[in-house]
């Protein structure tokens, strides 16, 4: 999952940003609003997470933005302010979410996750396909009931194939959801973790899970 994050302290979004990333987010970080707005209408974020006090344009004005440009994306607003008047703006304009700073590393990982589920049914704690099953919340992979260990971007990966199991994605859909605006289209980056998540997954069974569409893209299948 591809996260903006606004924030317009350094060593605020230094640290939010390392924490998701830990978390198998792909994360870019934008410290104005007229910065986030630019990167929105490059970029197929899955949420948003906006600082209201910022420069340029606050978070109000940013997320008002995005929802008038048809984003329906979910926005997770962080502020200091924590008058029932400031939510209330935030949430009238557009926001789906509000959590007051300071805040719990693990508050705003859980916000996320339940903003994500509320976008998208789909998004449920435990996916299953065929002999694989993965735990969302917990971030965990089994396969016939042995635990797979896989690195955060191995999971964000696997993750992203088992949200669009039986469709065919191309490395194009891949780079914009999985890696964030550093990723090099010309690399062999995703054709390595592939392999990785192969050995990992499939090594050792009669059945492959993850299959390669020539000329197409990637397919996660139960058969």
């Amino acid at each position: 999952m591809r996260v903006l994050l606004v924030e317009d302290d350094h060593r605020i979004a230094s640290f939010i940003a390392k924490g998701l990333r830990e978390n198998a987010y792909a994360v870019d970080v934008a410290s104005d609003g007229d910065q986030a707005t630019y990167m929105a209408s490059l970029n197929p974020y899955d949420i948003f997470v906006l600082d209201v006090n910022l420069p340029v344009k606050n978070g109000f004005e940013v997320c008002a933005e995005l929802r008038k440009d048809g984003n329906s994306k979910p926005v997770l607003m962080l502020t200091a302010r924590d008058a029932i008047d400031d939510r209330i703006s935030g949430l009238d304009i557009g926001a789906d979410d509000y959590l007051v700073k300071p805040f719990e590393f693990r508050e705003l990982l859980a916000r996320l996750r339940a903003l994500s589920r509320r976008q998208n049914e789909i998004r449920a704690r435990k996916l299953s396909i065929a002999d694989l099953e993965i735990d969302t919340l917990s971030q965990t992979v089994r396969r016939s009931g042995q635990h797979i260990e896989l690195t955060a971007k191995e999971y964000s990966l696997l993750e992203f194939f088992a949200f669009n199991k039986g469709r065919v994605v191309g490395r194009e859909e891949i780079s914009e959801h999985v890696w964030n605006e550093s990723f090099d289209p010309f690399s062999n980056l995703i054709e390595v973790y592939i392999k990785r998540l192969r050995n990992k997954l499939d090594e050792g069974r009669a059945t492959n899970l993850i299959q390669t569409r020539r000329g197409a893209g990637y397919i996660l299948n139960d058969v």
